[in-house]
């Protein structure tokens, strides 16, 4: 199975920002035993490449790694070399769509308006993350004229919703806060508590 088809078919990305570099792999297995198959490590987090390099070699045949907040092409390139396989951006840069394309590697840049996402589309984009997601209606009204682009909504998806979200086609959902809050101190109690956040997430995708 591609990355591509195994974020498509996954549709979970759990996004890890800020979280203590020590703290990361254990925080990864939870979500892994939770049910999570997707995992994002943001490029503003505390050594990210190191968090990336480390999840990899642990849970890689497991998990897929990706970066976020990827904002060039060589940020893009240090991010692959340790272990991410797709790449998301707050923004569409075209020198980070056509880079992460030749390093083998999913492009996920992000977008808001329609034509954000088919100017990120036209550039090599494999999925577009609308980020803020907004609304499920916003998907469904973006998707009426652009039905061809793969999209991601991002940000504010919950259990509660996520099922809305589903039914507008989107081919994924990146899940921040509704799963990990990374303030809190990393105990078992908390692992526990990621664990059930990723399975009330699945349960009311699956339902």
């Amino acid at each position: 199975m591609t990355v591509y088809q195994q974020i498509t078919s996954s549709k979970l990305i759990a996004i890890l920002r800020g979280a203590d570099p020590s703290d990361v792999v254990r925080i990864a297995a939870a979500l892994y035993e939770g049910g999570i198959r997707l995992l994002e490590i943001t490029m503003n987090s505390e050594a990210p490449l190191q968090a990336i390099e480390q999840v990899a070699g642990k849970l890689g045949n497991d998990m897929v790694i990706g970066a976020g907040t990827v904002l060039d092409a060589a940020m893009a390139a240090d991010a692959y070399s340790a272990g991410a396989r797709f790449i998301l951006s707050p923004v569409v840069d075209e020198s980070v769509i056509v880079a992460t394309k030749r390093l083998g590697a999913v492009s996920i840049p992000g977008a808001y308006t329609a034509t954000e996402i088919y100017t990120a589309h036209r550039a090599g984009a494999d999925i577009v993350k609308v980020f803020p997601a907004n609304s499920p209606s916003y998907i469904k009204e973006l998707r009426a004229p652009l039905p061809h682009i793969p999209l991601l909504p991002t940000g504010g998806i919950t259990p509660e919703n996520i099922g809305a979200y589903l039914k507008t086609g989107a081919v994924g959902f990146g899940i921040g806060s509704a799963l990990v809050d990374t303030r809190q101190p990393v105990t078992d109690v908390y692992l526990e508590t990621l664990k059930e956040n990723a399975r009330k997430l699945i349960q009311a995708m699956q339902s």
